[in-house]
């Protein structure tokens, strides 16, 4: 078993701890009513997308999400939320330090002992949830729990749904598929987007993530018979028939979105493994983008 699978298959347990955990971070992350922005990079900056329309929608206040390199400094915030499972990403250091002294910053990691618990005013630790690859899965996934259940939005539900992911088979012939459309609703549009990262980061292949009442307005010309187009969430009326016209294959399920993404992380394991390629070895990735002086 590659440390990918063994990582995406304690997902559920990881998710009970988080959100039990949850209440007693409660003095560190954001109350209602605060102005928050959410900040990572690659997987995280998904997450944050995420979470930016939950807590919105769930009534606690303003909240946006940027990749870290991209934050715009002259905005203001009450506090500013960094999700970074190495603790050593450039851009998020370089931010939280432009932060320090004006704006209050969280950063919730997987290891503490790295530079994030300088830069940052306070820490959350999910250290139960680091992993050994490269392809982020469980920790992105406990750090959503958490804070979702911060929020009041996590069930035991969930877990079950998470369950159900790693055990149901994959649809017959989607491993087979030549290129993959990710779609999501709102919040789940930030997971679609992750799911689609997933299969090129493990598996090199052709994979996109839209909002899906935006697959109407081009997207979907490129839909054929080699196509798998996975929704996360509730699909918009009809969509399911139009891709059915196209001669694609249309994936939907009843799960919690978020066990959804867990099925589209198995879906990238089982098409590296078709290819003959190692998901704990992907192309030109490391486990943390650090920058030298060169290149910043």
């Amino acid at each position: 078993m590659t440390h990918v699978e063994d990582e995406l298959t304690s997902q559920p347990e990881c998710w009970a701890r988080a959100a039990s955990e949850a209440a007693g971070h409660g003095g560190v992350l954001p109350p209602p009513g605060e102005r928050v922005a959410i900040v990572g990079c690659g997987t995280s900056y998904f997450m944050g997308q995420s979470v930016a329309v939950l807590r919105e929608r769930a009534g606690h206040g303003e909240t946006d999400a940027f990749a870290a390199s991209e934050f715009p400094d002259g905005r203001p915030y009450d506090r500013v939320v960094a999700l970074t499972r190495s603790g050593t990403t450039t851009e998020v250091l370089d931010l939280l330090g432009r932060l320090r002294g004006r704006t209050r910053t969280v950063a919730i990691t997987a290891d503490p002992d790295t530079p994030v618990a300088a830069a940052a005013d306070d820490l959350v630790v999910l250290d139960f949830a680091d992993e050994r690859s490269v392809v982020q899965t469980r920790f992105a996934t406990t750090a959503l729990t958490l804070l979702r259940a911060h929020l009041g939005l996590h069930t035991d539900a969930v877990v079950t749904d998470a369950r159900s992911a790693l055990d149901t088979p994959l649809p017959e012939g989607l491993v087979d598929r030549t290129q993959f459309t990710f779609l999501g609703r709102g919040w789940t549009v930030g997971l679609a987007n992750e799911a689609a990262l997933k299969m090129r980061e493990a598996s090199l292949a052709w994979a996109e993530a839209y909002p899906a009442m935006e697959y109407r307005h081009g997207p979907i010309s490129i839909t054929t018979h080699g196509t798998a187009t996975w929704m996360l969430g509730e699909a918009p009326e009809g969509l399911a028939r139009q891709v059915g016209d196209t001669g694609g294959l249309w994936v939907s399920e009843g799960l919690d979105p978020l066990a959804g993404l867990v099925r589209a992380q198995r879906l990238a394991v089982a098409v590296a493994a078709a290819r003959g390629l190692d998901p704990d070895r992907p192309r030109h990735l490391t486990r943390s983008v650090i920058l030298g002086p060169a290149t910043h």
